[in-house]
């Protein structure tokens, strides 16, 4: 059930919300268009750390009543986490962030991969869900099977991620939206490939959680991996998976610790303070359907992803069409009319991206600029040197923003 009918908060509400936005730099109230490499953070979040930590500060699983606290307080937030992924609050871990999990699940399957089987990546990823699995080539034999982005699409090759997957595909690694170019991945499709040859999906949802909301059971997938401080929460990892695997996967740990799902992934004391402030950043989310009593937290995240998600593609579809309106500019991934994110990058000319970056920082513009870590899709763009200018908008992000990020980039490119 979905409440799409129900009104969202406004983004001057939204707004009043982030302390960050405050912020002047050079005379002009600072434009924060790096979401994709970290959002800003709703005082909700931050208060909710700070009450843990002040109040509630203790390890786990003692008879004493912070400790008891600290247990419900995780409960609480696993609990949050699974609304938002629609899946069980069992089958919910924490971790560092997306790329240390990955490292940890990929070691764990990885002990029972053998030479010959194979594992199937492809070059829109993240090297966060690259080089774990690549790892796996040096410590177990495997092989690596790369899938093709197209450089004019900024999309997968889906004939040669199809020919890639066999029955010797032990897992397929894939992201559900890219971080450098906003590319949405049609991931259900994938795994039903993957499963039909009898492999695992591993889906990195770093990107995509922000902007689309997760559903893991529509998607199909096995294991999904995202980071909370890409959605308004703290620096901390999430992992989903199935709890049946979740049992059975051969982590590493240390014998006197829990050995039922999902705790038996979690290693050492974890980032309680982290944990509650993912649950924070998740009902910040909620929160922003207004007027809706007796709708569940899902539902009431369905209603705010739904209006999001349409004020990004306005705000997108503005940002494309200014910048390309500009001489010396390329933009890079799906046109605005294509599934993806709104999360845009370009160049100008021949500079390099970083100087762009410095010069928007004068009309208080903050963007990013680089590779992502996404460097194989800046190689197959062949933008290394040169790098790209990546503008993402966020829940908090305006028209006005988008039009002085337009403007500048005009600047810079007239007096260039």
């Amino acid at each position: 059930m979905t409440t799409s009918n129900k009104p969202v908060a406004s983004t001057s509400e939204i707004r009043s919300r982030f302390p960050a936005l405050e912020r002047e730099h050079n005379g002009f109230p600072v434009a924060y268009f790096d979401g994709p490499g970290g959002t800003q953070v709703p005082r909700a979040v931050a208060e909710a750390m700070n009450d843990y930590l002040f109040h509630h500060n203790a390890n786990t699983h003692w008879a004493y009543p912070t400790s008891a606290e600290t247990d419900a307080l995780i409960a609480q937030a696993r609990q949050a986490v699974a609304d938002f992924f629609n899946c069980e609050q069992n089958e919910i871990s924490f971790g560092a962030n997306m790329t240390t999990i990955t490292f940890h699940v990929a070691r764990a399957l990885g002990r029972g991969y053998n030479p010959g089987d194979e594992i199937v990546i492809t070059e829109l990823d993240h090297h966060g869900n690259n080089a774990p699995w690549r790892a796996l080539a040096k410590e177990r034999g495997v092989t690596i099977r790369t899938v093709r982005m197209l450089p004019e699409t900024g999309q997968l090759d889906w004939d040669d991620l199809a020919g890639a997957i066999n029955r010797n595909t032990k897992l397929l690694a894939i992201g559900a939206a890219s971080n450098a170019l906003g590319t949405v991945n049609d991931v259900q499709y994938a795994a039903r490939l993957a499963h039909e040859a009898g492999a695992l999906v591993y889906v990195d949802a770093v990107h995509y959680a922000p902007h689309s909301l997760v559903d893991v059971r529509d998607l199909e997938c096995d294991f999904l991996a995202c980071s909370a401080y890409k959605f308004y929460g703290p620096h901390i990892g999430a992992l989903y998976g199935r709890h049946d695997l979740l049992e059975r996967l051969d982590v590493p740990k240390l014998d006197p610790a829990p050995n039922e799902a999902p705790e038996r992934l979690e290693t050492g004391t974890q980032n309680h303070e982290g944990m509650v402030g993912t649950a924070a950043a998740i009902d910040f989310l909620a929160s922003l359907t207004e007027g809706v009593e007796g709708s569940t937290r899902r539902e009431r995240l369905q209603n705010s992803f739904a209006v999001l998600r349409a004020r990004g593609a306005d705000l997108l579809k503005r940002m494309w069409d200014g910048l390309s309106s500009i001489e010396g500019v390329a933009l890079y991934g799906p046109e605005p009319d294509v599934p993806r994110t709104p999360t845009l990058s370009f160049t100008l000319k021949n500079i390099p991206s970083i100087e762009i970056t410095q010069k928007l920082v004068e009309r208080g513009v903050f963007a990013s600029h680089g590779d992502f870590y996404a460097q194989t899709v800046v190689e197959r763009l062949g933008k290394v040197e040169q790098g790209l200018l990546r503008a993402g908008c966020a829940c908090y992000t305006t028209e006005e923003e988008v039009e002085r990020l337009v403007e500048g980039v005009r600047e810079i490119a007239a007096s260039s």
